[in-house]
C-alpha cells in the first residue's frame, strides 16, 4: 500500500484524505469517509500510522457515548440473522443508529478472508441509519480484528447509539471481546450438539445474557426446553457483571420474536452498569488493557525485527523443530540475540 493511497473493503485505492477531512466527515456521520477512516486506522503500512493516531487523537473527545454490544457463538448459530434482526428494529421502530463490526475469519494457509457480512445482511446493509464493516481477523485471538477497538471508537464519534461487534466464533478465546464491550451476547443453537458448541463452554461464563436462535416453527419447542436448561445452569454461576443477573433467553430472527426482549434486556443491564458505576469501572479497565496490549504487539513487532533476531530465528526455530533445543532455551537464546537477557 502506498503512502498516498488508501483503499477500503469496498473499493479501489483512493487519495489519502487530510486530518481535517477525515475528522470533519467522520463528525459529520458520512458513512464512505467512515469507511475509509477505519482503512487508515487498519493499515499496516508504517507511513499511515501517525495519521491515522492524529485522526483518533482528534477524535477520542467525541467516543464513548455508543453501547457497545459483543455477539458471539458457534458458525451456523445465526449471529449475523441476529445483528440484522436486531439493528432493523433499533433503526426501524426506534429509531437509533447501528454499527456493525463484522469479522470473518482469515485463512490460515492464504491469509484471505471472505467478507461477506454485507451479503448475509442485505436488508440492515440498505439502511441509511445503519453502517457495516466487515474485517478480516487476520489470525488475532478472540475472532476480532487487530484495531476493533479503533473502529469502535471511529463509529461512536460517527454518532452511532450502538456498536455491535460480531465475532468469527470458531472458538478462539472470547477474552479479547469480552475486553473492548459492555454487554456480552451468547448465542446457542438448541439441538445443534456440545461437538458443535465447543464454544459455550469456555465462554459462557463471560456472557451478560444467552440467547437460543431459530426459536421458531418445529424448533419451537426444542428452543424453549434449552433455555429452561440454560437457564437454571446460569443461575449457578457468578456474573460477570457485578449485581446482574444472567439469564436466557430466545429468539427467532425469521419471525422477529423475542427480538424486542433482547433488546429491553440489553437497556435493562446498560442501566444497572451505568446506575451501579460499574460501566465506567469496566471502561477503565478496558483502556489499560488496551495500552497494555498495543505496547506487548509493538514490542513483538520490534522484537522480530531486530536484525540479531532475524539472523538466528531461522536457526533456532529449525533445532525447536528437531527436538535438539528446548522452547525455553530457544527463547533465551533469541532474547539474548536482542539484548533482553544477560
Amino acid at each position: 500500500m502506498s503512502s498516498n493511497s488508501d483503499s477500503s473493503a469496498d473499493g479501489p485505492r483512493q487519495r489519502l484524505l487530510s486530518i481535517d477531512e477525515y475528522v470533519d466527515g467522520v463528525l459529520g456521520g458520512d458513512r464512505s469517509v467512515l469507511a475509509r477512516a477505519i482503512t487508515l486506522v487498519e493499515s499496516s503500512a508504517g507511513a499511515h500510522a501517525p495519521l491515522a493516531a492524529e485522526v483518533l487523537e482528534r477524535l477520542l473527545p467525541h467516543s464513548g457515548g455508543a453501547l457497545r454490544v459483543g455477539v458471539t457463538g458457534a458458525p451456523g448459530v445465526g449471529k449475523s440473522c441476529l445483528i440484522e434482526a436486531l439493528g432493523g428494529h433499533l433503526t426501524g421502530e426506534l429509531d437509533r443508529r447501528v454499527a456493525v463490526l463484522a469479522i470473518d475469519p482469515s485463512s490460515s494457509v492464504t491469509g484471505g478472508s471472505i467478507l461477506g457480512d454485507k451479503t448475509r445482511m442485505t436488508r440492515l446493509s440498505r439502511d441509511p441509519r445503519a453502517f457495516i464493516r466487515p474485517s478480516p481477523s487476520a489470525g488475532s485471538l478472540g475472532g476480532v480484528a487487530r484495531k476493533t477497538r479503533e473502529a469502535m471508537l471511529l463509529c461512536e464519534a460517527a454518532g452511532f447509539d450502538l456498536v455491535l461487534v460480531e465475532t468469527v466464533g470458531v472458538g478462539q478465546s472470547e477474552i479479547t471481546v469480552r475486553s473492548m464491550v459492555d454487554f456480552f451476547l451468547l448465542l446457542i443453537l438448541a439441538g445443534a450438539g456440545d461437538e458443535l458448541q465447543g464454544i459455550k463452554k469456555g465462554v459462557i461464563e463471560l456472557c451478560d445474557t444467552l440467547v437460543i436462535t431459530k426459536a421458531d416453527g418445529d424448533n419451537l419447542q426444542q428452543a424453549e426446553r434449552a433455555r429452561a436448561e440454560y437457564a437454571r445452569a446460569l443461575g449457578f454461576l457468578a456474573p460477570i457483571t457485578e449485581g446482574w443477573r444472567v439469564d436466557a433467553l430466545t429468539c427467532s430472527s425469521r419471525s422477529g420474536s423475542g427480538v424486542p426482549e433482547l433488546w429491553q434486556l440489553i437497556e435493562r443491564h446498560e442501566r444497572h452498569s451505568r446506575d451501579s458505576g460499574f460501566l465506567e469501572r469496566r471502561r477503565r479497565r478496558q483502556a489499560l488493557d488496551w495500552m497494555r496490549s498495543l505496547i506487548a504487539g509493538r514490542l513483538e513487532r520490534d522484537f522480530y525485527r531486530d536484525p540479531q533476531v532475524r539472523t538466528l530465528r531461522s536457526e533456532v526455530e529449525q533445532a525447536l523443530e528437531q527436538g535438539r533445543l528446548a522452547p525455553s532455551a530457544a527463547a533465551l537464546r533469541l532474547l539474548r540475540a536482542a539484548g533482553l537477557e544477560e
